[in-house]
């Protein structure tokens, strides 16, 4: 995922308390004079920054983007093997279940409203790609060193991945140890087996 330019200052702060409302109140419950009131600015301010829906949405995706990326930059992965990259995936995921579950609550509500909403899909679709895609792409980089099963199919076993990651936050979330069980059969699921000879 490229970088995104930074979101600083009054439109962080609206980012921040659209993401706020929308993690306590659902999209439908989103209401540009609740944000206005959080950032402690009147609407016309609001609107001057963010004129349209689409450009509050612009400003929520990016700073879930940036939180995304600054997450995975904390766990450096380069020279790891595809099992640490994807053990950090792992880490960085129920992270965010226990430090920062905002922002999933966020990308589902947004991702369930891009369902029915052209601009929201324009936003989230491709964070969603990403996440596919890099998942994929650790996947292939295990099977092509040997870790990974040789008959692996990357796009579904990514979507193996997503899937139980993204159960897992709706019914791991006060079960860490139960997380972490579920991650280590993903991980058993795709690494090889050893030879019974």
């Amino acid at each position: 995922m490229s970088a995104p330019k930074p979101i600083e200052g009054r439109l962080a702060e609206i980012a921040m308390a659209a993401r706020e409302l929308i993690a306590e109140r659902g999209f439908e419950g989103l209401r540009t004079r609740d944000i206005a009131a959080r950032v402690g600015i009147n609407v016309a301010t609001l609107h001057y920054h963010v004129p349209t829906k689409e450009a509050l949405i612009r400003i929520v995706a990016q700073s879930l983007r940036s939180d995304f990326i600054a997450q995975s930059q904390a766990r450096p992965r380069q020279g790891l093997s595809p099992v640490e990259v994807l053990k950090l995936e792992f880490a960085d995921f129920r992270e965010t279940m226990t430090e920062a579950p905002e922002r999933y609550i966020v990308m589902a509500e947004l991702s369930d409203r891009a369902e029915r909403d052209a601009a929201i899909a324009a936003e989230i679709r491709p964070m969603q790609a990403y996440w596919r895609r890099m998942t994929a792409d650790i996947i292939v980089e295990g099977r092509d060193k040997g870790v990974f099963r040789a008959d692996v199919d990357p796009e579904a076993a990514a979507m193996m991945v997503i899937g139980t990651l993204s159960m897992s936050f709706w019914h791991a979330r006060d079960d860490l140890e139960f997380f972490d069980r579920a991650c280590a059969e993903l991980l058993r699921a795709l690494m090889v087996r050893p030879s019974k000879d």
